[in-house]
């Protein structure tokens, strides 16, 4: 087996998460999000809501980086702050109906366009790819800081007989 080319997976990424995000924007005509406050969005899904010191270390981002996000974001209508139900000193974040319709048409558009793309691969690359989809997944946990010891969602789904999931 040849040694595996770390510098070749890394610039093969970047430009293909860039490619996927424009051509998303572009198929659902989306506004310009900043990632910072797609990750904020993704963080709050549908009724949920959480404080911002949680969405900080969900995003691994810093107070005062998230704290600013949240003030654009409902500047922009897309976040609404309301005191914590359990305490009136705290705060807590939900995502606005307006960024819920937005991340939505993202997933929906996305979907679609990896679906379109992967459909023109031949029958061997789309196996290769849906082979190393359990090593992306582990992957992308451990460089979002995972226990390298934990499973990942993907591996313990692997562990479960089909006909259970």
């Amino acid at each position: 087996m040849s040694e595996f080319d770390a510098a070749r997976l890394a610039a093969v990424i970047s430009p293909l998460r860039r490619a996927l995000l424009a051509a998303t924007r572009a198929e659902a005509r989306l506004p310009e999000l900043p990632d910072a406050q797609i990750g904020v969005i993704r963080a709050l899904p549908r009724g949920t809501s959480r404080g911002p010191a949680e969405i900080a270390e969900r995003l691994r981002l810093s107070r005062p980086t998230v704290s600013n996000l949240l003030t654009a974001m409902e500047g922009d209508g897309l976040v609404e702050r309301t005191p914590a139900p359990s305490d009136g000193r705290r705060v807590v974040v939900r995502a606005s109906a307006t960024a819920l319709d937005l991340f939505d048409r993202f997933d929906a558009a996305n979907s679609a366009l990896v679906a379109q793309a992967t459909a023109q691969l031949r029958h061997d690359e789309l196996a290769t790819l849906d082979a190393a989809l359990p090593v992306l997944e582990r992957l992308c946990a451990l460089l979002g800081g995972a226990d390298p010891k934990q499973p990942t969602t993907a591996e313990s789904r692997a562990t479960v007989p089909e006909k259970t999931r």
